[in-house]
């Protein structure tokens, strides 16, 4: 029934496709008014990336969505980039372009598929139901194909789940296995039951970090949906810029983008503000999926003990014991998660590289790579702070 010829097209802007079709490829299970398993992959967000300008001229992000169509229905899409450096993107690939432009190679641009400034695991070939074989295949040699008609240096695919990672790997890409720290829910009740399974000490030591946070003499919420309000966004605005320019130079993000979050994604997001007298000093943005939270930007006016880890960590694990959430992924690097939950936990990523030799020399990396992240995985998970029956059930 599906093997009908698949045609591919690459648009540069959003606007050029029907909401409900990208929706239909993306977030399928939210067709019944329900949550997005992933919200970063909807068209409300992406869109937002691309209205506020933070993706687009001058970002070095320049949308060439990929598309697949079938008789001219949509049956697939993937959010694909033009990329002019390496920022946003928390696979990193630096050192590659440094080699391949000392032997004589130009790396940028370069073909990305992702979610622009975002660290979490999510399908990036978007495939509608009953077309995944089909629509997968077509648009990962839609990629490369592209790719190479381009006669640009490489193609990258971060952060996608684990069956696409096999698949396309099946398919030529090179696979590449990273890590992140990530907060999984076993049932708990609440936050105690959650402290329950930790040892003594690590449960003695997350106590007092949420009892010095809590002295910072204010009060702390969440708002969210309704709740979320634009003079919120006016502080939080505060507390990004100034993250954002110590951790990238400036901040990723435009101000436009927290304007037409409150419109279209408010009910998709969580922020956690610790207020004094009704002045929002520090705050955390999450994004909520339907299986996981997704803690994603932080940053404060002042500085107070503990207080990021209580809205960045304890607060997220409260809103996914609340919600009956699976899990929380607390964005990019961190060992000092560990102690407060946060178990390693393998990301994949695809990559493919037009010059033969230096694809083979990346190969070799990566296979090196792989082995050193399943020690460091191992190691990390033995220093976590779970007694030692917990550890050997989860795993």
């Amino acid at each position: 029934m599906h093997e009908q010829e698949v045609e591919i097209r690459v648009v540069s802007s959003l606007r050029e496709i029907n909401a409900q079709d990208w929706d239909a490829c993306a977030c399928p299970e939210a067709a019944e008014c329900g949550r997005p398993d992933d919200p970063f992959t909807t068209y409300r967000f992406l869109s937002a990336l691309e209205t506020s300008g933070s993706v687009g001229a001058g970002t070095g992000w320049q949308p060439q969505y990929l598309t697949a169509l079938i008789d001219g229905q949509l049956i697939g899409v993937a959010p694909m980039y033009v990329k002019s450096h390496s920022q946003g993107e928390y696979i990193f690939d630096h050192n590659w372009a440094h080699a391949y432009e000392r032997a004589g190679g130009r790396y940028y641009p370069k073909l990305q598929i992702a979610v622009p400034h975002t660290p979490a695991t999510g399908r990036r070939f978007l495939v509608r139901p009953d077309f995944e074989e089909t629509g997968t295949a077509a648009l990962v040699q839609g990629a490369v194909q592209l790719a190479q008609n381009n006669n640009v240096s490489s193609l990258h695919v971060t952060f996608c789940t684990a069956d696409e990672a096999e698949r396309a790997a099946g398919m030529g890409l090179m696979l590449r296995k990273t890590q992140q720290f990530h907060w999984e829910n076993h049932g708990y009740a609440d936050f105690d039951g959650f402290l329950a399974s930790l040892s003594s000490r690590k449960r003695k030591n997350i106590r007092k970090e949420r009892a010095q946070a809590q002295a910072f003499g204010g009060t702390i919420r969440t708002y969210t949906g309704d709740d979320l309000k634009p003079e919120h966004w006016d502080a939080f605005w505060q507390f990004y810029q100034d993250t954002g320019a110590r951790k990238w130079g400036t901040p990723y993000l435009t101000r436009r983008f927290f304007d037409i979050a409150q419109e279209t994604l408010r009910d998709d997001m969580a922020l956690v503000l610790a207020e004094r007298d009704g002045v929002p000093v520090a705050g955390a943005l999450n994004f909520i999926g339907g299986q996981a939270l997704y803690g994603r930007y932080w940053g404060c006016t002042e500085h107070h003990p503990c207080l990021h880890f209580e809205l960045c960590y304890y607060q997220a694990i409260d809103i996914a014991i609340a919600r009956g959430l699976a899990r929380v992924e607390a964005g990019a690097q961190g060992e000092h998660k560990l102690a407060r939950g946060y178990l390693p936990r393998p990301t994949w990523s695809l990559h493919w590289v037009g010059d033969p030799g230096f694809q083979d020399a990346i190969a070799r990396y990566l296979e090196a790579e792989r082995d050193a992240v399943d020690e460091e995985i191992s190691v990390l998970t033995e220093y976590g702070p779970f007694r030692r029956a917990e550890v050997e059930e989860q795993e």
